[in-house]
């Protein structure tokens, strides 16, 4: 980790004097730093406060618990983390807001900020550097549009020791994450995340609550961790092979989905699987529930189909 700057802040226990999280005081420091947006980055800053309380109480925090944040910005959620949490770490990519992080955060002796790429950071080294005597850690964020789904399911698939992850997301994201069977939200990202965690939208978030505005709503979504996965499966990756294969094409039948994924001539042979296994093979696969996409999974390794 030589290669990250940390950033040690002063004065532990300390509420920050000033809230970051305000229109006045957000476009303040923009002025003073010169500071331009980079759309790359999906830089959107949250100027509300009670969005803001939302995000830190959903995380159940308290001065035994770790919070690690991805993307502070300006440092309006982690001034909130750093009041609630007796530990709390900041992974920033945009090295032109270090030192605006450093002076928001200069009262906050038990913050540290990281200049990284979360995405290519050894995040079991990091939380074991970072949170070494912490209870508990959560992921609390407001994750950039364009990165969610990947930063999401490095979290969920390197099964980091983590209590919750609350992040505010795109709103169309968020609901298909929490989505239920039966619903056109519903989809493999349902099936993925719930497959590691339980699902809540804590609370809906306009566009016009940031500066610069995002062209679309938000969420904060909370995924609370499984001790174990919601379903047992002998080959994770098959079975979320079989699921991507039977959401392929949404208006097909499963047996169409599927048969393109074990091949035409097992067409018979699928179908007769899937009526074993109580599973109509007209059905689509948006209406299958998680151990209904276990039990296609099972029953097609048995097989010797796609292993």
């Amino acid at each position: 980790m030589s290669s990250q700057e940390h950033i040690e802040q002063q004065s532990k226990d300390k509420p920050a004097k000033i809230e970051v999280g305000t229109p006045k005081r957000t476009k303040e420091i923009i002025a003073k730093y010169g500071f331009s947006f980079k759309k790359s980055l999906g830089q959107n800053f949250l100027i509300d406060q009670n969005i803001l309380n939302n995000i830190v109480a959903a995380a159940e925090l308290d001065e035994t618990k770790g919070a690690l944040e991805i993307g502070p910005g300006i440092g309006a959620l982690t001034q909130r983390l750093a009041q609630a949490a007796g530990k709390v770490t900041a992974v920033e990519i945009d090295n032109r807001l270090i030192p605006i992080l450093k002076e928001v955060l200069a009262d906050q002796e038990q913050t540290t900020v990281i200049h990284g790429d979360v995405l290519k950071l050894d995040l079991k080294q990091l939380l074991e550097e970072q949170f070494a005597g912490v209870s508990g850690v959560s992921v609390v964020a407001n994750l950039p549009y364009y990165v969610t789904t990947p930063i999401l399911m490095k979290l969920l698939e390197e099964r980091l020791p983590l209590e919750h992850i609350v992040v505010m997301i795109q709103k169309e994201v968020a609901e298909r994450m929490a989505a239920k069977p039966g619903g056109k939200e519903y989809g493999s990202l349902s099936v993925a995340v719930q497959y590691y965690c339980v699902p809540k939208l804590v609370c809906m978030v306009p566009h016009t609550v940031f500066i610069p505005q995002p062209n679309v709503d938000s969420a904060v979504i909370k995924l609370s961790l499984r001790d174990k996965p919601a379903v047992d499966v002998p080959d994770e990756d098959h079975f979320f092979r079989v699921v991507q294969a039977s959401f392929a094409q949404r208006r097909k039948t499963l047996a169409n989905n599927l048969t393109a994924f074990v091949g035409k001539e097992r067409r018979e042979a699928l179908t007769e699987m899937l009526h074993k296994n109580d599973i109509d093979p007209i059905r689509r696969g948006e209406t299958l529930s998680l151990e209904e996409f276990a039990r296609i999974s099972r029953s097609m390794l048995e097989a010797g189909w796609g292993a």
